[in-house]
C-alpha cells in the first residue's frame, strides 16, 4: 500500500530535490523520474508494513499522518543512492524507531478497529504443582 504520493514528497522536500535525486539518466530530463519515487514509495510502504502488520490489519483503510509522515522519511531516505544527508538519515532512524514502538504497541494508531483480533487466550495461565511439605503432611514435626 502506497502510504505517500509523489505530491506529499514535492510538498515537502521540494521538487528540486526530487529531481536530483531521480533524474538518473545519461541524459538529463530535469524532471521528477515517477518510476524511481513509485519504487523508493513501495519499498517504504513493504517496510512500513513489516512493523505494523504484526499489530494492525493491513491493508489500512485510511492511512494516519503519522504514518505517511513516516513514509515520507523512510522514502526520501531510500531515493538517496549513495551516502544521504544527516538529516536525511536522522528522519530515516527516527523513522524506524517510530515504526518499533508501533510494533510493540508503545504507539497507538489512530485507527478504529484495525487491530487484529486475537486468539481468544486471555494471557498467560500458571499451574503450579501440589506442595510436597505441607502441615498436614508434617506429623509432629511443626
Amino acid at each position: 500500500m502506497a502510504y505517500t504520493t509523489l505530491q506529499q514528497l514535492i510538498d515537502r522536500y521540494g521538487e528540486a530535490m526530487l529531481i536530483g535525486l531521480t533524474d538518473r539518466d545519461d541524459v538529463s530530463t530535469g524532471a521528477v523520474d515517477p518510476e524511481t519515487i513509485d519504487q523508493a514509495i513501495a519499498s517504504a510502504g513493504a517496510q512500513i508494513d513489516g512493523y505494523v502488520g504484526s499489530r494492525y490489519a493491513l491493508p489500512m483503510a485510511e492511512v494516519p499522518p503519522l504514518i505517511a509522515k513516516l513514509a515520507r522519511a523512510i522514502t526520501c531516505w531510500e531515493l538517496h543512492v549513495y551516502a544521504a544527508p544527516d538529516k536525511i538519515t536522522e528522519d530515516y532512524k527516527e523513522a524506524v524507531a517510530t515504526l518499533k514502538d508501533i510494533s510493540r504497541g508503545a504507539v497507538v494508531l489512530d485507527i478504529a478497529g484495525t487491530q487484529p483480533e486475537g486468539n481468544g487466550s486471555s494471557g498467560i495461565q500458571i499451574t503450579d504443582r501440589k506442595r510436597p511439605l505441607e502441615a498436614s503432611k508434617m506429623g509432629g514435626l511443626i
